[in-house]
């Protein structure tokens, strides 16, 4: 887990850089208005990390497979208005929840990593999974902000 652990840090520290040099006017920019700007994709991922936070938390504890529970995306990025956000304050939330997360990670024996989760349709995988999926998908929005 160390190596996903080390891709997160090197992600945030590529966003955290790439977000500090744009202007508001460019992380506010939307295509149309079915996209979302770069500043709700980010919100997107600070909802997703803290899903996430809780999930790689409540999986030490509560019984196996540990059921995966969905969160409405769409109506998270509006009901927390990222749009109109500061942009410091929600790129330090995002660091921090990110951070939390990567100290989980590197606190995860291979007996954990091996905790059974129930995804959509119950699909069983596990917790070692779930933790690279999120950093993948983490990947996969911060390439669709730089780019």
């Amino acid at each position: 887990m160390k190596e996903t652990a080390v891709k997160l840090e090197n992600l945030l520290k590529l966003g955290f850089d790439y977000i500090s040099k744009s202007s508001e006017q460019e992380l506010s920019k939307k295509k149309n208005d079915k996209t979302w700007s770069k500043k709700e994709i980010i919100g997107h991922l600070i909802d997703s990390g803290i899903n996430n936070l809780q999930r790689f938390t409540e999986i030490q504890f509560e019984e196996k497979p540990y059921k995966i529970r969905k969160y409405n995306q769409n109506e998270l990025v509006i009901a927390n208005d990222y749009q109109n956000s500061d942009s410091d304050e929600f790129i330090q939330l995002w660091i921090s929840i990110n951070n939390r997360i990567k100290n989980i990670m590197l606190q995860q024996s291979e007996t954990s990593l091996s905790f059974e989760i129930e995804l959509d349709h119950g699909k069983i995988s596990d917790l070692k999974f779930l933790m690279e999926d999120y950093v993948d998908h983490l990947e996969h929005h911060l390439k669709q902000i730089i780019e």
